[in-house]
C-alpha cells in the first residue's frame, strides 16, 4: 500500500493540532487506502534552515537534514494538518518544506486546516502556491475545522458526519492522485 505521511505543522505549546492530526491519522488508517504515519514537527525539531547549499542540490551536510530527507523521500502522499496564523501558514511548516526539494516532487498533498473564522482556508490557499512550485499536486477535497464550532469545552475536536465525510473524500482523491503520480515519480 502507498505510504501517507500526516504532518502536524504547529509546534506551539498548548496547540490543538496534534489532537486533530491524531484523529485524521486514525480516520486514514480506518479508510484502508494507505499505510499511515504521523509526523509531528514539534517532535522532529528541525532548526531554522541551516544547510549551506540550496536544497535542489540534494547535498545535505547536517544529520537532521539527511534524516528529514529520508523521512519525506519514502512517502507517497502527504496531508498537512495546519493552523492559520495571521492569515498564513505556520513558519515551522514552511521551514520543513524548504529544507528539501526533490523529495516533495510529484506527490499529492491534502490539507486538514483549522482556525477561528476561516477554518484555516486562507493559509491553505497560500500553501497551495508553495506546494505547486515543488510540483506537488494538491487535492481538491479538504478538511476544514472551524475551531469556534468544532471544539468542545476541553479543546477536543468534535467529529461529526460532515467532517468524517470530508476526510473520506480527501483520502479517496489522494488515493487516485497517488496512483497516477507514481508513474511520474518513476520516470523522473
Amino acid at each position: 500500500m502507498p505510504l501517507l505521511k500526516v504532518i502536524v505543522a504547529s509546534t506551539r505549546p498548548g496547540r490543538i493540532g496534534r489532537g486533530i492530526g491524531d484523529w485524521f491519522a486514525g480516520h486514514a488508517a480506518e479508510h484502508g487506502g494507505f499505510d499511515v504515519e504521523i509526523i509531528d514537527l514539534a517532535e522532529v525539531g528541525l532548526p531554522f534552515l541551516d544547510e549551506p547549499e540550496h536544497a535542489s542540490t540534494g547535498n545535505y551536510v547536517h544529520q537532521h537534514s539527511k534524516e528529514w530527507s529520508a523521512t519525506i523521500g519514502e512517502a507517497d502522499a502527504f496531508v498537512f494538518v495546519m493552523p492559520e496564523y495571521n492569515y498564513a501558514f505556520s513558519a515551522p511548516l514552511k521551514n520543513a518544506i524548504d529544507f528539501l526539494y526533490y523529495e516533495w516532487r510529484y506527490k499529492p498533498v491534502g490539507f486538514v486546516s483549522y482556525g477561528g473564522m476561516s477554518g484555516g482556508l486562507r493559509a491553505v490557499q497560500m500553501m497551495k502556491q508553495v506546494v505547486t512550485t515543488l510540483r506537488m499536486v494538491p487535492a481538491g477535497e479538504a478538511v476544514t475545522v472551524f475551531t469556534r464550532r468544532q471544539l468542545d469545552a476541553d479543546g477536543r475536536l468534535t467529529v461529526d458526519e460532515g467532517l468524517s465525510a470530508s476526510a473520506t473524500g480527501m483520502l479517496d482523491e489522494l488515493g487516485q492522485l497517488t496512483a497516477a503520480m507514481s508513474a511520474m515519480r518513476s520516470a523522473s
